[in-house]
């Protein structure tokens, strides 16, 4: 009888945090719910889900199937892409194509709600003028408070 060399497989190592292209996907998902002015419970009842179960896809503590993603873009009514869109631009060194650690996030000023809230209250004036003219106006004030 001939002894064959034992493989010793390991599992593969939970990883410190989430992945961070989940973490990218899952604020994604994020940023378009709350642009739709949709809370996580109606998102989660639009894919048969808990609202928890939303909240950790959207910390990208749990990962979003193919299938699943696809029905997150019906529901949100963006294509695919859209979950992955500025990924590549957001490369951490060494790992081509996927995002930066979950403090790149914290720091994006699209990702929080008084972004959200205020261009959510921007699309809401009626008149196209009084928008162009309040979008002057931000700008302007951007310009004589900020650092030139």
């Amino acid at each position: 009888m001939v002894n064959k060399p034992r493989v010793i497989r390991r599992r593969r190592q939970k990883a410190d945090g989430p992945n961070p292209t989940d973490i990218h996907v899952g604020a994604r998902v994020r940023l378009r719910r709350t642009l739709l002015g949709m809370s996580q419970e109606k998102l989660g009842d639009a894919i048969g889900l808990t609202f928890q179960q939303v909240q950790k896809y959207e910390r990208g503590a749990n990962r979003i199937g193919a299938s699943r993603l696809y029905e997150l873009s019906q529901v949100l009514d963006v294509p695919v892409s859209f979950f992955f869109e500025d990924l590549a631009g957001l490369n951490a060194p060494g790992r081509p194509g996927l995002a930066e650690p979950a403090g790149e996030y914290e720091s994006d000023p699209m990702l929080k709600r008084e972004t959200l809230e205020l261009v959510r209250a921007y699309y809401k004036i009626p008149d196209s003028h009084v928008r162009r003219r309040f979008f002057e106006l931000a700008k302007a004030l951007a310009k004589t408070s900020g650092p030139s």
